[in-house]
């Protein structure tokens, strides 16, 4: 038997696995995240061979079956065991030590394998905080644990690697990562593509709005920013480098659309999902509050494409390339796109768990794919369609699971040490109780902390010590996690470790460090939008309708301005005037005082109407 089609045998069976639990609800609490956990590496081990293709890759296949062997055995250990672990106070033993060391560094290899050294190197940090951080002096010293108590924490309990975090990437996470995959392969990814070069192709920079609109929707299902850019990117890229578009700028065009995928409701790279566990708030919560952010991050990106192409010239694309909506409106195309949101709007409706709303959604899909596709397409090739898209969900889910099951580690040493306290207090302490200086200092952390992360990930670490440093100054605790989330997301396209520009940048064949400047100056709304929400409840679709209102004039005047400023274009042709109008404007959106925010877009509206007539008038 080849390595693909154990690849391929074991991507389908977590497909499978996924898809029952949805079905009949998950098993017990430690018993699914076990069952998950061991499934997912022994695919990652396959997916992720050590010293594929080197001449010591017999060493490799023993040190990978050797992994294997202590993950499936200390995910057993947990079935087994599951009544003792959850009734008593089990005492570690030396087999159980033996287990954990053996599960934590297949998870962290997994991870170096899967996304680079960063990962695991902090998760070892907090295991070495946790084991010797009483040798520390000053406030970052703890009184200190023994190996039986950190092995308690992390393996004979539900607040270590079986905590919530590792629950619902085997739950919620995965239901939607299959519901996604299997929507893109029964034709929504094409019919996203086709909709998107619709919308966009024939404005000013057509093809860099094609790129924008489809990496956005497919952003929002994908969950992965960097895998969105290999995707989309594939497609999107060549055809601006085709039409004239600067290298750069093609790739800073996919890259900055791909990200906002990740802040973009429904999904927002799983991090929704364990946003609202954290926040114990309903998942509902979440993607409302992230509605107008999200609006605000593409439109000021399409401003941002809109005035360069219109300084720049750049090409439309051919009317011979578009697809017709004959064929985008197509019922084939259409109606499997339609039952999968329906399906998924009844299961909330009906108040069924979020995995379950997604398993309706999974349901109505197929049902609509089936009906749609007899005739045409054969029952093997329509199987065909759906085990590729069972295959591509198990693959997907390797990373999430690895990484949000190492992330739970680091969560546990960081809640049994209580740096993430510590932390907060000596932020608070540097910047005192001004809201935002915290912000500053969160914010600008946040990036760092981020850099070469994937979005969740990255959440999760930012979440676990730095939104408690906002919440302690009195800033909302939603606004706070969205906040360190938008930071941490940005991370990916914000140098030197700008993971989607570099992916971007080797698509277009051009040099990085250009292409990160266009993406920043792309992005540089997101930048702001955050302070938004500590400024204006209204960000949040909370408060009143003049709240809500007040956030929406804000956001708008920054998303006419900062675009307009930064990508050089003129009102009336004088570039210290312009300079002056757009900074007044931006500065009275970003002071939340009653009227500031209108007075500012009515300035800005004026002054774009004036400016126009002004050139009618030369011309």
């Amino acid at each position: 038997m080849t390595l693909e089609r154990v690849q391929r045998g074991l991507a389908i069976l977590v497909g499978l696995f996924v898809l029952y639990t949805a079905a009949t609800g998950p098993f017990e609490g430690l018993i699914q995240r076990a069952l998950f956990l061991a499934f997912v590496t022994c695919l990652g081990f396959a997916l992720f061979p050590l010293g594929a293709g080197k001449s010591w890759r017999p060493a490799g296949i023993a040190i990978d079956l050797a992994f294997c062997a202590v993950s499936v055995a200390a995910c057993a250990y947990v079935v087994v065991n599951y009544d003792k672990i959850m009734t008593t106070l089990p005492w570690a033993t030396t087999f159980d030590k033996a287990l954990t060391v053996g599960l934590v560094l297949a998870v962290l290899e997994l991870g170096r394998r899967t996304v680079g050294i960063i990962f695991p190197i902090l998760v070892l940090l907090g295991l070495g905080y946790a084991l010797f951080g009483n040798y520390l002096p000053g406030p970052l010293r703890h009184r200190g644990f023994d190996t039986a108590f950190v092995t308690e924490t992390i393996f004979l309990g539900d607040l270590g690697i079986w905590g919530m975090l590792t629950g619902v990437a085997a739950t919620v996470i995965a239901a939607f990562v299959l519901f996604g995959a299997l929507l893109l392969h029964t034709g929504g990814g094409q019919a996203f593509m086709d909709l998107a070069m619709r919308l966009g192709g024939q404005q000013p920079g057509g093809a860099a709005k094609i790129a924008t609109i489809a990496s956005g929707l497919f952003g929002m299902i994908s969950g992965s920013a960097v895998a969105n850019v290999a995707t989309t990117g594939n497609f999107t890229i060549p055809m601006m480098i085709r039409l004239g578009y600067p290298r750069p700028f093609a790739a800073a065009v996919e890259a900055v659309a791909s990200t906002g995928g990740q802040i973009a409701p429904p999904i927002m790279g799983a991090a929704a999902f364990v946003m609202a566990e954290i926040l114990s708030v309903p998942y509902l919560t979440i993607i409302v509050a992230a509605i107008l952010p999200a609006v605000l991050f593409y439109l000021s990106v399409f401003m941002t494409v809109h005035f360069v192409a219109l300084r720049r010239g750049l090409a439309t694309v051919p009317e011979e390339e578009m697809p017709a909506w004959a064929s985008i409106l197509a019922p084939r195309r259409v109606l499997p796109i339609l039952c999968a949101i329906g399906g998924l709007g009844v299961g909330v409706w009906m108040g069924r768990s979020i995995s379950t709303s997604a398993f309706y959604g999974i349901v109505g899909l197929l049902i609509a794919f089936v009906a749609t596709e007899t005739g045409r397409l054969s029952l093997r090739e329509m199987a065909t369609k759906l085990l590729n898209g069972l295959e591509d969900a198990g693959k997907g889910l390797v990373i999430i699971g690895v990484l949000l099951a190492g992330a739970q580690v680091l969560v546990s040493m960081i809640n049994l040490t209580g740096i993430g306290v510590t932390l907060s207090s000596l932020i608070v302490n540097l910047a005192g109780d001004s809201v935002v200086l915290v912000a500053m200092i969160v914010g600008l952390v946040c990036l760092i902390m981020g850099m070469g992360l994937p979005t969740t990930a990255a959440y999760v670490l930012v979440a676990a010590v730095l939104a408690p440093a906002m919440t302690v100054v009195g800033v909302d605790p939603l606004a706070a996690h969205l906040f360190v989330f938008y930071f941490a997301t940005i991370s990916v396209i914000t140098p030197p470790v700008c993971v989607a520009v570099f992916v971007g940048a080797g698509i277009a064949g051009t040099n990085w460090l250009p292409a990160a400047g266009e993406a920043v100056r792309m992005g540089a709304v997101t930048y702001i939008v955050p302070f938004l929400l500590l400024l204006y409840p209204g960000m949040l679709l909370g408060g009143s309708p003049l709240d809500i209102l007040e956030a929406l004039a804000a956001g708008l005047v920054l998303v006419l301005a900062v675009p307009a400023l930064l990508s050089g274009a003129r009102l009336f042709g004088r570039k210290s005037l312009d300079i002056t109008i757009y900074a007044v404007v931006i500065a009275l959106a970003i002071y939340p005082q009653p009227v500031t925010p209108f007075l500012a877009l009515a300035i800005l509206l004026t002054a774009h109407f004036l400016g126009r007539v002004n050139r009618r008038a030369l011309a």
